[in-house]
């Protein structure tokens, strides 16, 4: 059987709480997001996402576009992920290891994909595992109070 979902983990310095709150801000994405692709959330959308939540967002690789995803798991302060119309998801697990240490977790989820082989022939899974690593770096950053480059 072919897995068809990749992660990369990191301990980040704040509580599960604190990080979810972020995850579950649509318009803190653009902050977080390592590939860049990420621009804004969309007006329209909630604020706090929850399950079953369909949110926008201003998108951009190589031209712009935008994309609507809907949360499909949802554990308060534990697991949100997303998908879109595509059907792969972004799902985050957060893990509260104690004495404000989080081990965090974001995997890119295509095996729900309408077109998987697409998405790995595309080179999707191993660029989307580098960004991922970024994206930790920067969630890192923006919990230690630190700017977060551009």
């Amino acid at each position: 059987m072919v897995t068809r979902q990749t992660s990369v983990s990191a301990v980040v310095s704040a509580s599960a709480e604190r990080i979810f709150e972020v995850l579950a801000d649509p318009a803190k994405h653009p902050l977080i997001d390592g590939s860049g692709s990420v621009r804004e959330s969309l007006s329209e959308g909630p604020r706090r996402l929850a399950l079953g939540a369909r949110f926008g967002m201003r998108m951009r690789l190589g031209l712009p576009y935008k994309i609507l995803n809907t949360v499909v798991e949802f554990e308060e302060g534990k697991q949100i992920a997303w998908r879109h119309f595509h059907g792969h998801r972004w799902r985050w697990q957060l893990r509260d290891l104690g004495d404000g240490h989080t081990e965090v977790t974001e995997t890119f989820d295509w095996s729900t994909a309408r077109f998987p082989k697409g998405i790995e022939l595309l080179g999707f899974p191993a660029r989307n595992r580098a960004d991922m690593r970024k994206t930790l770096s920067r969630l890192a950053d923006l919990m230690n109070g630190e700017a977060v480059a551009e």
